[in-house]
């Protein structure tokens, strides 16, 4: 299974997952250790509240992990058949792991700003 995990500084899960410009990209198996398979760093315009294209790196993976991320990012990944989560953890190792083993710790509510991608 192909995961993106958003990650600002490459070593954590950051939130603002629709603001993210860098993703680590890994792989993994149910049960299997998983591997960085490389990175996103996006140019401004491909962050995907700014995107409005047809295809996007993010959606050639069956899952993005991130600290936060609101409905509408959720929502627009969902259409894509791109399973989109929040959590507290910040390993993204142990976050991969932990959601393939389903144990994986949701953010805490009302982390994200709620407003659904749109800044006032």
């Amino acid at each position: 299974m192909k995961f993106a995990v958003a990650s600002q500084n490459f070593r954590t899960v950051t939130p603002h997952a629709g603001k993210t410009r860098r993703f680590l990209l890994l792989d993994a198996a149910p049960g299997g250790e998983p591997v960085e398979t490389g990175r996103l760093d996006l140019p401004k315009e491909m962050c995907m509240h700014e995107f409005r294209g047809a295809t996007h790196p993010l959606y050639d993976v069956q899952v993005v992990i991130a600290g936060s991320a609101g409905p509408g990012f959720i929502a627009r990944l969902k259409e894509r058949g791109v399973t989109a989560v929040a959590t507290e953890e910040t390993d993204p190792r142990k976050a991969v792991t932990d959601y393939l083993a389903g144990t994986l710790k949701p953010a805490a509510p009302d982390e994200g700003c709620g407003c659904g991608g749109h800044h006032h």
